[in-house]
């Protein structure tokens, strides 16, 4: 039962109530590397060759005195569920749903922490926030079964799928640099007893757009988790946003953006669009 946080240049670290404490010394790995150590923790405790954390040793210290980083600054793969919600169906006049388009794939590369900003890379093309429950991956898993799916699962955190409304395949609008922010951190799986019944809400520029339970994703994390093993191998550390209801909109610069899940936790970004140029100067625009 634990909140494992990144923060302070790679360190792990324990979250309770507002303090953290520092059990990066507890697992053994020479170089994490561009993953990160709670991804190396992951994977090690998966396999059996890792032990457990203990909160109760290392170093504690208020949260107000470090910085949060992503959780997973760089997963091994993330899935989108896109259209998973019946009201962000009807909002968006799609006439299919997750049913029929099946998942997709962000790049990894895409992933910012708590704190930091969401650049918007065009001035003259809507961008838009989608506010989301992420799953992170704990056991291998191929082809699971529903009924299985959540043994697969480490744990869960706070996630924004943003999204430029432009002519592209989903995978190329949604992953621009900065887009996938994730955290403030992961809560493992055995605090979440149903993933299918949190409340959702995510707020822009102190409104209210997005205000949900996670009872009315059309796919559950269970079907939704065996449905993306049905596809591909799920790894250890990587993530699948499990898409998001209606309340979609545009962002602006320096809007900040919140995302709130019940018993998960709360990620707060920003917004920049200092450096947006217009559509039609993107490289290639004009072959066809």
């Amino acid at each position: 039962m634990m909140r494992l946080a990144m923060f302070d240049k790679g360190r792990l670290g324990v979250v309770d109530g507002d303090t953290i404490t520092d059990v990066t010394d507890q697992v053994a790995v020479p170089s994490a590397g561009p993953a990160g150590v709670l991804h190396h923790y992951i994977e090690t405790v998966s396999l059996g060759t890792g032990r457990v954390v203990d909160p109760e040793r290392g170093r504690r210290v208020p949260l107000t005195e470090v910085t949060l980083e992503a959780p997973l600054p760089r997963p091994g793969k993330i899935v989108g569920a896109p259209v998973n919600y019946l009201d962000h169906k009807a909002e968006m006049d799609y006439p299919t749903s997750i049913a029929d388009l099946g998942v997709f794939l962000k790049a990894n590369s895409s992933v910012i922490g708590p704190g930091q900003d969401v650049v918007l890379p065009y001035s003259d093309k809507r961008t838009d926030q989608e506010g989301e429950l992420g799953v992170v991956i704990g056991r291998t898993a191929t082809r699971v079964s529903a009924d299985d799916a959540l043994d697969h699962v480490f744990g869960y955190t706070c996630l924004l799928d943003i999204t430029v409304r432009s002519g592209e395949d989903r995978s190329t609008r949604k992953s621009f640099d900065t887009f996938t922010p994730i955290g403030p951190w992961v809560v493992t799986a055995d605090e979440i007893p149903d993933p299918d019944r949190l409340d959702l809400r995510c707020d822009v520029a102190g409104e209210t757009r997005q205000r949900t339970s996670t009872a009315d994703l059309i796919f559950g994390v269970r079907e939704l988790v065996a449905y993306a093993s049905s596809v591909m191998t799920l790894y250890p550390g990587d993530v699948i946003a499990t898409g998001t209801p209606a309340g979609v909109g545009p962002l602006g610069h320096g809007d900040r953006v919140v995302v709130e899940i019940e018993r998960v936790g709360r990620l707060e970004v920003g917004v920049d669009a200092s450096r947006a140029v217009p559509y039609t100067t993107r490289p290639g625009h004009r072959r066809g």
